[in-house]
C-alpha cells in the first residue's frame, strides 16, 4: 500500500466502458497494479481517479493495467484535466443518426418479415396482403437473402462497436453489457443466417427455419437509441460542473513597464499586475490596486447580488467585472485559486462513491455472467416444457432474457444523482466532498453551531476600553493591538481597527503564541503581554480586577501585562441576516440546535435568545467542544457541526457531518464535509435539504434498477407465460433495457431545479 506521506493522485480518463460491470473490472485491475492505495473510477463521467505510490508505479503502468483489463486510459495534462470525454460510438449526432437509421432499417425488415411468417390468415396479414401486394409476390429466397445483407450490413455499421466491446472484455476474460447484447444478437443472426442458407437442417429434425433479422436490426436499434438518450441526459447532469471549467477567460491583460499586454492565461505568474474591463471575467485571484467596481460571483459563491470591489478588495478568477476598470494583483493562479480548489473539490466529489453504490457495485460485478447463465438456463427448460414448438420459442425467450437485462441502470443510479447534486449545490454555493458526505447530512438530527462568524457575521467591533492600574484607554489600547497585530482571529481584527481609526502606532511584537481557545502571548518593547479570556488570565494566575461590568452581549478581551491585570476591550457582534429565519427552518425539518462557543456565556446566550436557540454551552474550548459532540453523539443523535473549520476543526471531524465555513482563499483545508461558501445561515438549510433530496432520489433510482431487472428477467423467462400468456418479444425487451437507464438519469435531472 502506497504511503500517504508520498502518495500521488491521478485523474485518469477511460474509455471502452459501457456499464456497471465495466466499472468494476477497471477498478479491481487498477487497485491490483503495485502500488496502488485506491482507485474510484466513475461511469458517468468515465474517469478514474488513483491515488499510487511514485516509487512503486508509474501513470504508464496504470495505463498498461486498464489496457490489460481491456479498455483503454491516459493521463490528462493539466488544461485538459477537467474536461470529460465522450467514449461512446462517436460522439451524440452520430449515435442519433445510427439509431434511427438502425430502427429505420428494423422496420423495413420487420415489413420485409411479413411474408416469410407463418401467420397467413389473420387480420394483420390480410391487411398488409391487401395494400401491399407486391411485397407478397416477392419469391420468399429474395426476401431472405435481402434481409440477410441488410441485417449484416447494419451489425457491422451500427453494432461494430458494441461487438468490438465484447470481444475484447471476452480476450480479459470478463464480460459486460457488450456481451449480452452482441450474445443475443449474433445468436439470432446465427440462427437466422442458418435457416436462410440451409433450411433443411430444420426441417428435418422437425423445426420451423424462421428467421429474426428484424429482432436483431430493432435490439441494436433500441440499445443505440438508449446509449444517444444517456449520452444526452449524462451531458445534461454534468453541465452545472462543466459550466465552473469554462469560467476562466484564454488570456489576460498584464501591465508591464506601463503597457497593457494580452497574454495568455497560462503565463500570468504569482504577482503580476493585472486590468479586467468592465463586461470582462476576471482571470486569476488577486487584490485591487487600482479602481472600484462591482463584481458578479454568482456561479462561485451563489451570491446573486455583485458585490462591490475597490483597492484592497479581493477578486476571485472566474467572476465577471460590471461597470468599472480593474488594476490588480495576482495572489493565487492554476489549482492554488478558488475556482481551481472548487474545481479539484467537486471533481473529487464527484468520483467519490456513496455508501448506497455498494450495493450496486455487488450486484454490477456478477451481474452479467448470472444473466448469461440464466438464459441458457432459461432455454434448456424451455425446450424440456415446450417442445412443440421446438428450438424456435426456446431460443426466442433465450434471446429475450439476454437483452432486457441492463447493468447500466444500477451503475449509473447513484452517481448520476450524485453528480448533479453537486453540480447544483455548486451553484448554491455549497462544496461536498463526497457521496458518503451528502448521506451523512442526509441523517443528521442535531445541528450544532458555533457563535463567532457562523451565527455572527463575525467582524466584532470594540465598543468599549476598560483600563485598570491608572493606564489609559489609549495606551491599554495599543499595547493589545501591537500584540494582536499579527493575530487573524476576528477579534484581533476589531483591536487593530479600533486602534488604526484612533490613529495609533503599533509596537512590533517577538515571540507571538497563540493559545488555542484562550487569546495570545507575546513581547512588546520589552513587556510580556497577554490578550484572551478569562480562562488564559486564570492559566496565568492573573487576577481579573473588579472594574465596571460589562454589558451583557458583549465580549471581553482581558489584557495583562507583565502578570498584572491592566483591563478589558469589549467587543459586540450583531447576528447574521437571516439567522433566526434560518433556526427556525431548521426545527421546522424536525432538527435540534445548539450553540458550543468559546465565548462568555453572558455574549453567547444574548445571541442564542436572539437566533432562536434554547440550548447553549459557552466558554469551550475546542477540546471541550469536541467532548460536546461526542457526548451526543453517545446519545445516538446524529450531528452536524457548523464553524469556521480551523478552531472548530476537531468538532467537525469529530462530527457525523460538518460544515464549515469557507474561507474563500484555502477551501481544501477546511475539516468538514461540505462548505459553505458564503457562510449564511439559510446555507445550512440548503445543504440539508439538499442532501435530502439527493438520498432520496439515489434510493429511488437503485430502487427502480433493481426492481427493472428483478422483475424484467422472470418475466422475460417467461413465468407470466403459463397464467396470462404473457410472453415478451426481443424486440420489447430491448426496448426495455434501453429505456431503463435513461429513466434513472432523467429522475436524477429532477436535481438541477432544486430549491431550498
Amino acid at each position: 500500500m502506497a504511503d500517504t506521506d508520498t502518495s500521488k493522485t491521478v485523474v485518469m480518463p477511460i474509455s471502452g466502458m459501457s456499464c456497471a460491470a465495466c466499472q468494476v473490472h477497471v477498478e479491481r485491475a487498477l487497485r491490483d497494479t503495485a502500488g496502488v492505495s485506491n482507485a474510484q473510477v466513475n461511469l458517468m463521467n468515465h474517469r478514474a481517479h488513483v491515488t499510487y505510490n511514485p516509487a512503486i508505479a508509474h501513470p504508464e503502468q496504470l495505463i498498461g493495467a486498464v489496457r490489460e483489463a481491456g479498455y483503454d486510459a491516459s493521463v490528462p495534462d493539466e488544461h485538459t484535466g477537467h474536461r470529460h470525454e465522450n467514449d461512446e460510438a462517436g460522439d451524440e449526432s452520430t449515435l442519433k443518426f445510427r439509431a434511427f437509421a438502425t430502427m429505420i432499417g428494423g422496420a423495413i425488415a420487420m415489413l420485409l418479415s411479413m411474408p416469410l411468417m407463418h401467420t397467413h390468415g389473420n387480420m394483420l396479414d390480410r391487411a398488409f396482403m391487401k395494400a401491399l401486394p407486391w411485397l407478397y409476390q416477392i419469391p420468399h429466397i429474395v426476401l431472405l437473402y435481402l434481409l440477410l445483407a441488410m441485417t449484416l450490413i447494419g451489425m457491422f455499421w451500427a453494432g461494430g462497436a458494441i461487438y468490438r466491446g465484447a470481444w475484447k472484455a471476452a480476450l480479459h476474460g470478463s464480460s459486460n453489457m457488450n456481451t449480452l447484447v452482441s450474445v443475443g444478437t449474433l445468436a439470432a443472426f446465427s440462427y437466422s443466417a442458418v435457416a436462410t442458407i440451409a433450411p433443411q437442417l430444420f426441417i428435418r429434425h422437425g423445426l420451423q427455419p424462421d428467421v429474426y433479422y428484424e429482432s436483431v436490426l430493432l435490439i441494436l436499434g433500441f440499445l443505440l437509441l438508449g446509449k444517444w438518450l444517456e449520452a444526452r441526459a449524462r451531458h445534461r447532469t454534468l453541465d452545472a460542473l462543466e459550466a465552473f471549467t469554462k469560467m476562466q477567460p484564454s488570456t489576460a491583460r498584464i501591465l508591464q513597464n506601463g503597457q497593457e499586454m494580452e497574454e495568455p492565461l497560462a503565463s500570468v505568474q504569482s504577482g503580476d499586475v493585472l486590468m479586467v474591463r468592465p463586461g470582462e471575467r476576471v482571470p486569476v485571484d488577486g487584490i485591487v490596486i487600482a479602481g472600484a467596481s462591482s463584481v458578479d460571483e454568482s456561479l462561485i459563491t451563489g451570491e446573486s447580488t455583485p458585490v462591490a470591489r475597490a483597492v484592497g478588495d479581493r477578486l476571485i478568477g472566474g467572476s465577471v467585472n460590471y461597470d468599472g476598470a480593474l488594476t490588480y494583483r495576482a495572489t493565487s493562479i492554476g489549482m492554488d485559486s478558488v475556482l481551481g480548489q472548487m474545481l479539484r473539490l467537486m471533481e473529487q466529489a464527484q468520483s467519490s462513491k456513496a455508501p448506497m453504490q455498494q450495493l450496486a457495485d455487488r450486484v454490477s460485478g456478477i451481474f452479467v455472467p448470472v444473466v448469461l447463465v440464466l438464459a441458457v438456463l432459461t432455454f434448456i427448460v424451455w425446450a424440456w416444457l415446450d417442445p412443440s414448438p421446438g428450438f424456435s420459442r426456446a431460443f426466442a425467450v433465450a434471446v429475450t432474457v439476454l437483452v432486457i437485462a441492463c447493468p447500466c441502470a444500477m451503475g449509473l443510479a447513484v452517481p448520476a444523482a450524485l453528480t448533479v447534486a453537486i453540480g447544483r449545490g455548486a451553484q448554491k454555493g455549497i462544496l461536498f466532498k463526497g457521496g458518503e458526505s451528502v448521506e451523512r447530512l442526509a441523517q443528521i438530527d442535531i445541528v450544532v453551531l458555533d457563535k463567532t462568524g457562523t451565527l455572527t457575521i463575525g467582524k466584532p467591533e470594540i465598543t468599549a476600553v476598560h483600563p485598570a492600574n491608572g493606564w489609559s484607554e489609549r495606551d491599554l489600547l495599543t499595547i493589545a493591538a501591537s500584540l494582536e497585530q499579527q493575530s487573524e482571529h476576528p477579534l484581533a481584527h476589531a483591536v487593530t481597527k479600533k486602534a488604526q481609526d484612533a490613529g495609533m502606532q503599533f509596537s512590533p511584537v517577538i515571540d507571538l503564541r497563540v493559545v488555542p481557545g484562550k487569546g495570545v502571548t507575546g513581547t512588546v518593547n520589552g513587556y510580556n503581554v497577554a490578550a484572551g479570556n478569562a480562562s488564559l488570565m486564570h492559566d496565568l494566575s492573573v487576577n481579573i480586577a473588579a472594574i465596571p461590568a460589562a454589558t451583557s452581549s458583549a465580549t471581553l478581551l482581558h489584557i495583562a501585562v507583565n502578570g498584572i491585570y491592566h483591563g478589558r476591550l469589549e467587543a459586540q457582534d450583531v447576528l447574521r441576516p437571516g439567522a433566526k429565519e434560518a433556526i427556525q427552518t431548521l426545527h421546522t425539518l424536525g432538527l435540534n440546535t445548539v450553540m458550543l462557543t468559546g465565548d462568555s456565556k453572558q455574549a453567547a446566550t444574548q445571541i442564542a435568545r436572539e437566533a432562536g436557540i434554547e440550548q447553549v454551552r459557552a466558554e469551550l474550548l475546542p477540546d471541550a467542544k469536541l467532548a460536546a459532540i461526542r457526548e451526543l453523539q453517545a446519545g445516538s443523535h446524529k450531528v452536524a457541526m457548523v464553524g469556521d473549520g480551523i478552531n472548530d476543526a476537531a468538532a467537525l471531524a469529530q462530527a457525523d457531518a460538518g460544515l464549515a465555513i469557507g474561507t474563500g482563499t484555502d477551501l481544501a483545508r477546511e475539516a468538514g464535509d461540505a462548505i459553505l461558501l458564503r457562510g449564511e445561515p439559510q446555507q445550512i438549510v440548503n445543504a440539508i435539504q439538499l442532501s435530502r433530496q439527493t438520498v432520496r432520489v439515489m434510493r429511488q433510482n437503485l430502487g427502480w434498477a433493481l426492481a427493472y431487472n428483478v422483475l424484467g428477467i422472470p418475466i422475460a423467462a417467461g413465468v407470466l407465460y403459463p397464467v396470462l400468456g404473457i410472453l415478451l418479444n426481443p424486440v420489447i425487451a430491448s426496448a426495455a433495457m434501453a429505456l431503463s437507464s435513461v429513466s434513472v438519469l432523467s429522475n436524477s435531472l429532477r436535481l438541477r431545479s432544486f430549491k431550498a
